[in-house]
């Protein structure tokens, strides 16, 4: 979506917006941890993100890999920098095709610094002089594909003549940039209210009418603060420096009370009806804390529609925007789902399709990957000998006390609170789970927990529950499960044998809403085709753990042989007004923890004899299941 569209829609909801700023760092490992810091900032709210781009495209690769992650992935609109300098035409076509795939549809349009080592910009031969220029070139080249915005310097830009003269001469040149097109500007950092007031003034009197964003730069630090203040010649306030100054040596204290600065500069721009400004865009510095305590010192608290408009992350690339509805499988493994499905030509929209489709990637067509080395793995899961070492993982995962597990890289969402207990004795007893969802009966769209979608509406789900489990628990769990009319089942083993208590092919909503003038949205479901498909990765996955230790010991042997031998199971419990009835047939409140492990164990045998005796039991339950499913597929939702 458009920025200006997003503005349009605040202003109309008498709202105030915010925004970040990020940086390609310059390191692998610094980009991976943005991506994560990207991914938790998104939960503060921001309608959109901006990423910068380098004098001379020199982290042009690096931005565009940026913006396509935060577009595809991580599912936030992103507004791309675009500068000038020593960029040829070529190089600004690249950019912009790039930007294009990628489903970004803001640029900001920037002339840029000067070449490093040099103190004067000089025009690229066969480029851009002005910014204005590249305005002009983007709604000539791409009409309609692109919002642009420009940049606003409310104390003037650094190579601007002083006095009143160069001052109206800025606003023309701004003017100029708005009449070629440009749609909304961003202004440079201040920490002046009165001059930016003034600014704002002078920019409305010129006849400028379109949305003005100021730039916020939260203090981090005293040396940070000091560096920016004299690299930009940024005005100061005393009262800032009075404040700051006494603190100066603490930069916990100097954060704080640097917050609050900012904060009532920020109330005080936010107040004046005379400017008419709407929100802010934070130059973050890729810090979090900052822009963090900033936001609550504002009261400001991202909205469930903004930060979950579905119960998953919606990818925002051009041919992926209509998607409303996913298998739950892949829950905790998006970009394996984004990968099998990159190729299809539309996604389902509302109503699941036919998903025997040979559009579903195969898992040989991407790489299946842990994303774990084997001494983060050892540091983690130490290294485990028995099934009982390993179902204690799984418990500890599901209790918050493990960061990840080879099926999930980040720890358990919110909702898994409301049946963490549960969970952790389901693994004590041997059912390894991987995935879930706790029932919910009607809870407000703009609940913090369980919320999504638009204000004003109802959300629902059926509990779901995903696992491992070994064919001497399944058989009788099985018979359990097949007394409660309420709940169906899928078992299949790494060989594709399946077990079903259901003879529906087609798919089985287990999460939905109900909201103001919109039809029933059924964002994730429980389909026979796709689970197929996923329960080859699902194995894999486990496969990689194992091989992380090396070949012949204990530990490889033991989850190689789990991996081997056990059935991955997923159940619906479909009464969602009944929130416990989803572990009833797991006798959760029948057995002591303390002969858990032994039964388990038991059931396992020892890891030496395992094997042995494997190829018997998997032959039974072949002959005793009859049913071989292959296919390739998809998925959402979970633990």
């Amino acid at each position: 979506m458009k920025i200006t569209e997003k503005l349009q829609k605040a202003e109309k909801e008498g709202r105030t917006f915010w925004s970040f700023e990020f940086f390609p760092p310059r390191t692998a490992q610094g980009l991976q941890n943005l991506y994560d810091r990207i991914e938790r900032m998104r939960n503060l709210g921001p309608e959109f993100i901006d990423i910068t781009w380098g004098a001379g495209g020199k982290n042009a690769d690096l931005t565009s890999s940026l913006v396509q992650v935060c577009q595809e992935t991580i599912g936030i609109e992103t507004c791309m920098h675009l500068c000038c300098t020593e960029m040829p035409k070529e190089k600004v076509e690249w950019a912009l095709a790039q930007a294009k795939q990628h489903g970004c549809q803001n640029i900001l349009a920037l002339r840029g610094d000067p070449v490093a080592g040099t103190s004067k910009w000089e025009p690229t031969p066969g480029g851009f002089t002005n910014a204005v220029d590249l305005v002009k070139h983007i709604h000539e080249h791409y009409p309609g594909d692109f919002c642009v915005a420009v940049a606003g310097f409310p104390q003037g830009h650094p190579e601007t003549p002083e006095g009143m003269d160069g001052a109206r001469q800025e606003i023309q040149w701004l003017k100029e940039k708005v009449d070629a097109g440009a749609e909304f500007i961003f202004t440079q950092m201040f920490y002046d209210s009165s001059i930016f007031f003034d600014w704002v003034k002078r920019v409305r009197e010129a006849g400028i009418t379109v949305p003005i964003v100021p730039g916020i730069m939260p203090i981090q630090n005293w040396e940070k603060f000091e560096k920016w203040v004299q690299r930009e010649s940024i005005v100061v306030p005393q009262h800032f420096y009075d404040a700051l100054r006494p603190v100066k040596g603490d930069d916990e204290r100097v954060r704080q009370v640097g917050t609050k600065l900012v904060a009532g500069m920020c109330k005080e721009i936010l107040a004046n009806k005379e400017a008419g400004i709407k929100g802010l865009h934070i130059y973050t510095l890729n810090l979090e804390k900052g822009a963090r305590m900033l936001l609550q010192e504002l009261g400001l608290e991202g909205r469930r529609e903004q930060i979950a408009p579905l119960p998953w992350r919606p990818s925002l690339t051009p041919h992926r925007r209509s998607e409303s509805i996913r298998p739950i499988f892949w829950a905790n493994r998006v970009q394996s789902y984004l990968s099998r499905t990159d190729e299809w030509d539309e996604f389902p929209n509302g109503r699941w399709g036919d998903s025997r489709s040979p559009a579903y990637g195969d898992l040989d067509g991407y790489p299946v990957s842990i994303n774990i080395n084997a001494n983060d793995a050892y540091n983690l899961w130490g290294h485990p000998t028995t099934f009982s070492e390993i179902c204690d993982l799984f418990a500890r995962f599901c209790r918050g006390d493990l960061a990840k597990l080879p099926w999930s890289s980040q720890p358990p969402a919110s909702e898994t609170s409301v049946i963490d207990e549960q969970l952790a004795k389901m693994n004590e007893l041997g059912y390894l789970t991987i995935n879930s969802q706790p029932a919910v009966d009607g809870v407000p769209s703009e609940d913090k927990v369980h919320g999504w979608g638009p204000t004003g509406g109802y959300v629902y789900q059926k509990a779901y529950l995903e696992f491992f489990v070994s064919p001497e628990l399944l058989n009788p769990l099985i018979r359990r499960i097949e007394r409660d009319p309420r709940i169906t089942y899928y078992a299949v083993n790494k060989q594709g044998d399946l077990r079903t208590n259901t003879h529906s092919e087609g798919p089985n909503a287990v999460t939905w809403g109900v909201f103001p003038g919109k039809e029933i949205v059924q964002p994730t479901i429980v389909e026979a085709v796709s689970f197929i498909a996923w329960k080859d990765e699902a194995f894999e996955l486990g496969l990689q753990w194992a091989n992380l230790y090396s070949p012949g010991s204990p530990s490889r042997e033991l989850i190689e042989s789990t991996m081997n031998s056990s059935y991955l199971v997923n159940i619906v419990a479909n009464d969602f007004r009944d929130g416990m009835s989803i572990f009833e047939p797991f006798l959760l409140d029948e057995h002591s923890t303390s002969k858990l492990g032994k039964v388990v164990d038991g059931a396992q045998q020892t890891v030496n004899g395992v094997l042995d005796g494997l190829n018997g039991v998997v032959e039974n339950v072949k002959s005793a299941a009859g049913v071989n499913g292959h296919s390739n597929g998809v998925a959402v939702n979970g633990h």
